[in-house]
C-alpha cells in the first residue's frame, strides 16, 4: 500500500504535525510526501530527509502558494491514482483539504485516528474523547486525518527520498487569498511545545493575563494557551485555544491557571504527560485529570511560583 501524506509547511519549513503522519503512514506501508506551496524548494529538501519517506512529490506554483483548499484538494486527487491512501495531519490546513479530496473521489474519510489497527481499521476519538471508536473503512481509497499526538514523530534526519515535481490543474478560482493576521512570538509552537501554561477566565482581563501568565511561560520557556472562555473574553487570540474547538496538546507539562475543565477544554490536552491545576475552586473539573492540583488564589499563588522560578 502508498500512503500519499500532506506536508505541512509554510514555504520555508516542514510543520511537526507532518512527523507524526509519516509514522502513521509508514504503518499502512511505502510513504510518499506532497509538498504543495510556492517557492518551497528548501520544504522539499526537508521533507526528502524525514525517515522512512520513499519520494517526495513537489508541486511548486503560485496556485498553491498559501494551499488553499479549493485548489490542493484536486491536486491531491490528481496524484491519488497512484496512492492508495491520503493521510493528514489533524490540523486547520489538513481538516480543510481532506474532506474535499474524500468528496472528490466519493469515499467515506475517517477523522482524527489515534491508532493503525490493519490496513483498513483505525481507532479514533468520540464524544470529545470521552470514548474510543474502531472504525473499519469501506474498500476503496483511504482518507485519513491524524491527531499528531498519538503517534511518535519519525525523524526529521536519515532519509534520502527521492524528489519529484509534479503538476496540478492551478487556480480553481473558486477562493483567494487575502490576508493574514499571525501572532508573532519567540515561545516555542504550542501544538510542539514540551511545556504549556494555559489560562483560562478567572484571569479576568488581558492585562492579568499578561501580567500572570506570560512571566511564568518565560521563565519555564513554555508556550502559552488558553481555554475557550479566556479566549472568547478577548483576553487572548483564538490561536491561543486548546480544545476540542481548538489546537490538540500532549507537552510533557501541562499548567493550568484558572480553567475550570469543561469537557471541551479537557479534549484538547488531557494526553499531557503531567498536568499542573492551580484553581480556587476545589470541585472544578480539572482537579479529577490534575497529576498536581493547587487549590488557592491564583493570583498569588502563579506570582510565588514564578518568583521561586
Amino acid at each position: 500500500m502508498k500512503s500519499l501524506v500532506l506536508v505541512e509547511h509554510d514555504n520555508a519549513v516542514v510543520k511537526d504535525a507532518t512527523l507524526a503522519a509519516v509514522t502513521a503512514a509508514g504503518k499502512l506501508g511505502e510513504v510518499h510526501l506532497l509538498v504543495a506551496g510556492q517557492g518551497c524548494g528548501a520544504v522539499a529538501e526537508a521533507a526528502a530527509r524525514i525517515a522512512g519517506v520513499a519520494k517526495v512529490h513537489v508541486a511548486d506554483d503560485a496556485a498553491y502558494g498559501h494551499q488553499l483548499a479549493e485548489n490542493v484538494a484536486p491536486l491531491v486527487v490528481a496524484l491519488m491514482a497512484d496512492h492508495d491512501a491520503l493521510v493528514a495531519p489533524a490540523t486547520s490546513s489538513g481538516k480543510n483539504i481532506a474532506p474535499r479530496v474524500a468528496a472528490l473521489l466519493d469515499v467515506a474519510m475517517v477523522s482524527e485516528i489515534l491508532s493503525v489497527e490493519s490496513a483498513d481499521t483505525f481507532t479514533r476519538p468520540i464524544y470529545a474523547g470521552n470514548a474510543i471508536a474502531t472504525v473499519k473503512a469501506p474498500a476503496g481509497k483511504l482518507v485519513l486525518t491524524v491527531r499528531g499526538t498519538a503517534f511518535a514523530k519519525a525523524a526529521a534526519e536519515g532519509g534520502s527520498a527521492a524528489v519529484e515535481a509534479v503538476s496540478g490543474p492551478g487556480d480553481a478560482g473558486l477562493s483567494s487569498f487575502v490576508g493574514q493576521e499571525v501572532s508573532a512570538s519567540e515561545r516555542p509552537e504550542l501544538t510542539s511545545a514540551k511545556i504549556i501554561v494555559s489560562g483560562g477566565r478567572a484571569l479576568g482581563s488581558s492585562e492579568q493575563f499578561e501580567q500572570v501568565i506570560e512571566p511564568l511561560a518565560d521563565k519555564l520557556g513554555a508556550a502559552v494557551g488558553a481555554s475557550r472562555a479566556a479566549v472568547d473574553a478577548g483576553y487572548v487570540p483564538n490561536d491561543y485555544q486548546v480544545g476540542q474547538t481548538g489546537k490538540i496538546v500532549a507537552p510533557e507539562l501541562y499548567i493550568a491557571v484558572g480553567i475550570s475543565g469543561a469537557i471541551q477544554h479537557l479534549a484538547g490536552m488531557k494526553d499531557s504527560k503531567t498536568i499542573v491545576a492551580i484553581n480556587k475552586d476545589e470541585d472544578a473539573p480539572i482537579f479529577q485529570i490534575a497529576d498536581i492540583g493547587l487549590v488557592g488564589d491564583l493570583f498569588q499563588i502563579v506570582p510565588e511560583l514564578t518568583a521561586k522560578l
